[in-house]
């Protein structure tokens, strides 16, 4: 690394001004090829695979902390000598993007169907070439340093291969096969869905209770309740539970199915709740999951009664009407009848909506595509129970193995044209074909390929190695598989990490496809409620990054990231880290201006001041605590930690201590700014995964250095810490502070010097340090003539303190005692309002032990207050 022996403070500006530098910075980095690792290097190889966002998306906050997370991963271990990847891609987002070309052609006046399949899908790729990956941009402004040289797409001819190598080799080992099963419907976008884009919410409907059988005869009918009364007209069974008494002598016989004139079976099966309504429920195997497998278990027909729209289309009064038509026209036909038992509206229960188009999703019986996930799953939590594989935080890998020791079989295929089209072919005599991507598909006539295309899902659970190069033997699979690590949100833990755990360990030989796997939570507002467009109280990222920059957007949003939590944000927190930005610039430049250097090496920790030994312990504690932390994943602990010290340790007491060290001249002074130096180096280093864009700007001024990105990590010095420098150091921060306290308290300026004497400083091991306690507390020599009219004893350990200060003509009396005046009345108000609060009675009856014990707080810091500033009116006489 080369080094500028004289950094200048003008080579900075006065203000740190984000967006004057961010991008060109950015660019730099890009070109020098920082982020594009050599996979034949000797180095060790850590990976990272970027959650592939939707072609159709643009930057969100949750976005933002995951990146913001990745890129600290990365650019730490890189720095920390390793050959880092982080690997870029987009999903082709089958349903969104084909939404929004569909929404494109109805502008037009034209849908999917007038212009054909092939001329759609070209349509779709016009469109993505246009308007795809804006997220890619922005990417950059948030300076994500991914290498973009191996930019994917889940669409791309590379992982089109690895799917249909992959779909083949199942289907060959028997793990893939097509059936009639019960699947998420939407009717408006006309395909089956993934449980992951159904979107539950609790909405408002009806419970309507039905009698089946005789209206005459009790013990020859049976009630039963239902929020679909149209489904009825589809049920072939009631289903009862076989220990279930009241229901005995009603199991194998059957009863009229209302407004059909069809007699159905009463069955028993173990399914049944009895204690949940009337203990009988109405079974309509093609209309729901649950009735699917009772269905299943006793032979019953399935009959579908709506088409692909939910529209009826049963023969009789209800055939063309939309489900929720027909909904109230069923009741309205049972009422008439006599067969409505009871009847309760509003009643309020969980409905599934297409994630997509807020469509109420229907379950439905259809002929589809599913992967056998039953060994697949079972390898998935293997990998984790035996420890190939690390959860963080350990607690929710509780929740990975309820998803992968319960899952079923997952339905793969997509009623779209655009999407990975399904590899299967059908010829003549039912023959059917799979065909690999090496393989030409059977000719002649007779010959079609299946219409359906398989779940985005599919090809995003092979990203671990499918950008990687899979099928293919290549370089970066050998050395980044498995990946080092995967940052993603909790909530997508069953719908993609789970379908990567199973491809990744089916296709790579029972290989893990990460070694880590790291859970962020939520982001929500600053009250802690979910963010949604309705509410209003959703935050841009890009709105923040032109207003804040990007390092205080990252840094806000990796200092609430606690793993596996939920975390509140708001403009304040952003605001308080562009502070925190400033803050070291500030800091810098008042460095630069007093000398400070990193070409000089740090001298023998014996022959350093205290305040300098001091420093350098702090900084190897905050090394290691840092370097602790991030191996635990705990991003807001360790950017709490670096907060801490750069501005409370660093900035407010070390740089006022060197700049009093730098000013008494000689080897000394040349000491500290080695030491101020080198700290500065070391926490810009430390920074700079976190806010690497003004961290960049800082240490390249401060030490002519090539780049920050390619510099090494911090690591201890080794050096043991010194206590007594330590505790001396303590004595200086709790004299100073009690001192400023006093002056405050008696309206003195801040800046204004006052005459003091000190006395014990001896005693109490200071000597050495009475320069800095009177520089720090503004304090000037007494002189001949001094007379004091104020004076405080600070206790530290080594001994007392005593502080004698002439305070005359350095505050203006009339001026100060009306400002104490108008703070006592406002201190009496409080402490007559806590007083009433805490004296009435249903107050006290009524409130929480927590609001109570806030009130009583406030009572007491008023008393307190009173008190203080009585005392401070008395002490001016008449």
């Amino acid at each position: 690394m080369t080094t500028n022996s004289s950094p200048q403070p003008r080579d900075l500006p006065p203000v740190w001004e984000p967006a004057s530098v961010e991008a060109e910075l950015y660019q730099r980095w890009v070109d020098a090829g920082y982020f594009a690792p050599d996979p034949a290097s000797d180095r060790p190889g850590f990976c990272i695979v970027l959650p592939p966002p939707n072609v159709t998306g643009s930057l969100h906050m949750g976005h933002a902390l995951e990146h913001s997370i990745m890129d600290a991963l990365t650019r730490r271990r890189r720095m920390q000598g390793y050959e880092t990847l982080w690997q870029p891609g987009m999903d082709h987002a089958g349903i969104a993007t084909q939404n929004a070309v569909e929404r494109q052609l109805a502008g037009e006046g034209k849908n999917r169907h007038d212009l054909g399949r092939e001329a759609f899908v070209e349509r779709v790729w016009a469109w993505k070439a246009e308007y795809g990956g804006k997220i890619l941009g922005q990417m950059r402004r948030l300076g994500d340093g991914v290498d973009w040289s191996r930019d994917r797409f889940t669409m791309d001819e590379g992982l089109s291969k690895a799917v249909q190598t992959i779909f083949k080799k199942l289907y060959e080992d028997g793990l893939i096969y097509r059936a009639e099963r019960i699947i998420n419907w939407c009717p408006r976008c006309l395909t089956a869905l993934s449980d992951i884009e159904v979107e539950h919410s609790d909405d408002e409907g009806e419970l309507i209770s039905i009698r089946y059988g005789s209206l005459d005869d009790a013990d020859r009918s049976i009630v039963v309740a239902t929020t679909r009364a149209e489904t009825m007209l589809g049920d072939t069974a009631v289903a009862v539970h076989p220990d279930d008494d009241r229901y005995q002598h009603l199991v194998g016989t059957e009863v009229e199915l209302p407004l059909t004139g069809r007699m159905i079976p009463i069955v028993a099966d173990e399914h049944v709740d009895p204690s949940f309504g009337t203990g009988a429920v109405k079974v309509t195997p093609a209309h729901d999951p649950n009735d699917f497998e009772i269905g299943r278990r006793h032979q019953l027909p399935a009959i579908t009664i709506m088409d692909e729209r939910a529209n009826i289309i049963v023969k009789g009064p209800f055939e063309g009407l939309d489900r929720f038509e027909a909904r109230p026209a069923v009741v309205a036909a049972l009422r008439d009848q006599g067969r409505i038992v009871a009847e309760k509206r509003p009643y309020v229960h969980s409905v599934g909506h297409c994630s997509r188009c807020d469509t109420v999703v229907e379950p439905r019986l259809s002929l589809q595509w599913f992967v056998k996930v039953e060994p697949l799953a079972r390898a998935a939590g293997d990998a984790v129970r035996d420890g190939r594989t690390t959860i963080h935080p350990p607690e929710l890998a509780k929740r990975y193995f309820d998803w992968v020791d319960n899952m079923h079989d997952w339905c793969i295929s997509r009623q779209l044209w655009w999407g990975h089209r399904i590899p299967v072919w059908y010829g003549p005599d039912d023959k059917v074909v799979c065909v690999g991507p090496d393989e030409e598909p059977p000719q002649g006539d007779g010959w079609t390929q299946d219409p359906d295309v398989l779940d985005t899902w599919f090809s995003s659970a092979l990203w671990p190695f499918s950008t990687l190069g899979w099928p293919d033997e290549t370089p970066h699979l050998r050395t980044f598989y498995p990946n080092s690590v995967l940052v993603t949100g909790y909530d997508i833990l069953f719908f993609w990490v789970t379908r990567m755990m199973m491809f990744g360990l089916y296709a790579m030989d029972g290989v893990q496809p990460f070694d880590h796997v790291f859970l962020h939570g939520l982001i929500r507002d600053a009250s802690g409620k979910k963010m949604s467009k309705t509410r209003g109280n959703v935050i841009d990222p890009l709105d923040w990054l032109d207003r804040f920059g990007a390092d205080a957007t990252r840094f806000t949003l990796v200092r609430g990231a606690n793993p596996g939590a939920d975390m509140a944000i708001s403009e304040e927190w952003a605001a308080g880290s562009r502070n925190f930005g400033n803050k070291l610039w500030n800091a810098t430049r008042f460095a630069l201006m007093n000398g400070a250097t990193v070409a000089r090496p740090v001298p023998a920790r014996d022959t350093l001041t205290d305040a300098d030994r001091w420093i350098l312990d702090l900084t190897d504690a905050v090394v290691a605590e840092v370097d602790e932390l991030y191996e635990d994943y705990q991003f807001a602990k360790l950017s709490d930690a670096l907060y801490h010290f750069t501005w409370d340790e660093l900035c407010d007491w070390y740089l006022e201590l060197a700049k009093v060290q730098i000013a008494e001249g000689g080897s000394r002074a040349d000491d500290t700014r080695a030491v101020l130096g080198h700290v500065l180096d070391t926490v810009l280093r430390l920074l700079h995964p976190l806010i690497p864009f003004v961290t960049e700007r800082l240490w390249t001024t401060l030490t002519g250095g090539e780049s920050l990105v390619v510099a090494s990590w911090p690591t201890v010095s080794g050096e043991a810490a010194d206590g007594a420098a330590a505790r001396r150091i303590a004595g200086v921060q709790k004299l100073v502070t009690e001192v400023r306290r006093f002056r405050s308290d008696q309206g003195v300026k801040p800046g204004q010097r006052v005459k003091a004497r000190l006395s014990g400083v001896d005693e109490a091991g200071l000597s050495a340090l009475s320069q800095a306690v009177s520089s720090l507390a503004r304090l000037e020599a007494p002189g001949e003539s001094f007379t004091p009219s104020a004076s405080i004893e600070v206790a530290l350990p080594g001994g007392h303190v005593h502080v004698e200060l002439d305070l005359s003509g350095t505050v203006d009396l009339a001026a100060e005692r009306k400002r104490l005046e108008k703070d006592l009345a406002v201190a009496r108000k409080e402490l007559a309002g806590t007083e009433a609060k805490l004296s009435n009675p249903n107050f006290m009856g009524k409130a929480p032990e927590e609001v109570v014990a806030k009130i009583r707080a406030r009572r007491d810091a008023a008393a307190a207050e009173i008190e203080r500033i009585t005392k401070r009116l008395g002490s001016f006489g008449d």
